[in-house]
């Protein structure tokens, strides 16, 4: 039993190299330069062996992909319990995605095919992926005061809150946007204002 427990691990331990492997690639030459074979001479070993791990550099990108949504998860659920108010929580889990998507620039152009290619199909399967929204909808059911968490009101909000949020840490990965002071302003006008909107709908009805 020791020894095919230490197998497993050795795997395992393979596994998690290849992935770092890959990642350290990515981070020093970019995505499109990432291939099996870089990632075979960077551990030192041979392509076949990688091929054993992974059916193909697609697989390592997925994975790679639900590293990336694992470690947003955290940013967001440590975000979100800083604070009681469902307010106070939306404006600090978006914070907390902005701050991720340009600490992990690289996750997060794989995540959302930001300069890259994204494998959606591949990535709308991942239960990772499903995380943010289910964080995200929780807390705005919660200050909408609507329990449905399918609602078209709640998905509309997300949607509006993500488009603007997504949209303006692409437009900066892109080297297209403002100062840093600036986006940070735009981006918590955009929030306040949204956040807003929703708790005037709620006082309204």
């Amino acid at each position: 039993m020791a020894s095919k427990d230490r197998i497993l691990r050795l795997k395992e331990e393979t596994r998690m190299n290849i992935l770092d492997a890959a990642f350290r690639i990515v981070k020093e030459e970019g995505w499109d330069a990432l291939s099996m074979r870089k990632i075979a001479d960077a551990i030192e070993y041979t392509a076949p062996i990688i091929y054993e791990y992974f059916d193909n550099k697609d697989a390592i990108l997925l994975e790679l992909t639900r590293r990336g949504y694992m470690l947003l998860t955290r940013d967001l659920e440590e975000a979100k319990n800083e604070h009681r108010l469902p307010a106070r929580q939306l404006e600090a889990m978006w914070v907390a995605y902005w701050n991720f998507a340009f600490a992990n620039q690289e996750y997060y152009k794989l995540m959302y095919g930001v300069s890259t290619n994204c494998h959606c199909s591949y990535v709308n399967t991942l239960p990772e992926a499903e995380k943010q929204w289910d964080l995200f909808t929780e807390v705005i059911g919660e200050l909408m005061h609507i329990e449905d968490l399918e609602s078209d009101l709640i998905c509309t909000k997300y949607y509006t809150f993500w488009s603007v949020v997504h949209g303006l840490i692409s437009i900066n990965i892109l080297s297209r946007g403002s100062s840093d002071e600036i986006n940070r302003m735009v981006l918590m006008e955009a929030i306040t204002a949204i956040t807003r909107s929703i708790t005037d709908q709620v006082a309204a009805n």
